[in-house]
């Protein structure tokens, strides 16, 4: 029998599919192996580096680490109590077999939805794949442990601060798709009678949430497999999409260079959220923290 495609070659080959989304029958010619083979391999070591990496890669941060991101949030971005950003984003695939009109998004395509939660650096803190693109981010939303996890209370640890009389919980930001949470903020929403202070407010919660357009800018802009639509099965997406997220953190962290001009300028417009499970003393307790930031801004 041949010899097994070293691992070496197995590593190049699947990292060269997903930096450039060339097809199989190319990669094949360029590393002596049929087209077969680079499909297989590109779906194991996909796997291995989502069984083995991602669990040390893609984790939500505590202890030392937490309280890192929590200052850098707030001092390279002025806002307070900030453990992350959370923000969906749409991964163009081919039509599915089943079920197509389910994938096709609202911008007049197919896609699964990748939802992902950034630290102050844009590395992925959690990850959330598979919906298809014609469901709405804020349904992605309350059905992803990010969710399960802030509602019961075991996402953050207790670390509260007292800003203009309130106690403020370590929180996510999110945009005008998500509800507003105890711990998840938004901006308030602009029907054109917004205060100074709720335009400051706005202000400052957008500048800290840019972070996570730059880290999905830089992840497809690595990682071109996900700005074109590819030949995977369906069912073997969601594991693609989270190996390029693996490989964005290592890369972040190894200070890999990056040239601006690889990001596609994506416009993604927001829709209102639709309703969603709450209580009113949730929505109460989640104004009551907006409005103290709101009064904390507006002071400096």
């Amino acid at each position: 029998m041949r010899k097994a495609v070293p691992v070496e070659k197995r590593v190049a080959i699947t990292l060269w599919y997903l930096a450039t989304n060339s097809d199989y029958r190319t990669i094949g010619h360029l590393f002596g192996v049929s087209k077969a083979t680079v499909c297989i391999v590109v779906k194991e070591v996909c796997a291995a580096i989502v069984d083995v990496l991602m669990p040390r890669c893609v984790r939500i941060p505590t202890g030392h680490d937490l309280r890192t991101v929590v200052d850098g949030f707030e001092n390279d971005f002025g806002f307070p109590q900030c453990a992350g950003v959370v923000d969906g984003t749409h991964i163009p695939i081919v039509s599915p077999e089943y079920c197509p009109a389910d994938y096709y998004n609202r911008k007049g395509w197919h896609s699964v939805i990748l939802q992902g939660t950034v630290d102050n650096a844009g590395k992925f803190t959690n990850i959330y794949i598979g919906w298809p693109g014609r469901v709405h981010d804020a349904r992605v939303f309350v059905n992803s442990s990010l969710y399960m996890k802030g509602q019961g209370g075991t996402l953050f640890p207790d670390w509260k601060q007292t800003i203009c009389g309130q106690a403020v919980p370590l929180l996510v930001l999110g945009d005008p798709a998500y509800p507003l949470l105890p711990w998840l903020l938004k901006a308030f929403i602009d029907h054109g009678s917004l205060t100074a202070e709720q335009k400051l407010f706005n202000y400052r919660l957008s500048k800290a949430r840019v972070i996570v357009e730059h880290a999905y800018g830089r992840l497809k802009g690595r990682w071109r497999c996900l700005l074109k639509r590819n030949d995977v099965l369906i069912r073997d997406v969601p594991c693609l999409i989270a190996a390029c997220c693996v490989l964005h953190n290592i890369c972040e962290d190894c200070h890999e260079t990056f040239h601006d001009d690889w990001i596609q300028d994506e416009t993604d417009s927001t829709l209102n959220s639709p309703s969603l499970p709450s209580s009113s003393t949730v929505a109460n307790s989640g104004k009551d923290v907006q409005k103290a930031l709101m009064i904390y801004f507006s002071q400096q």
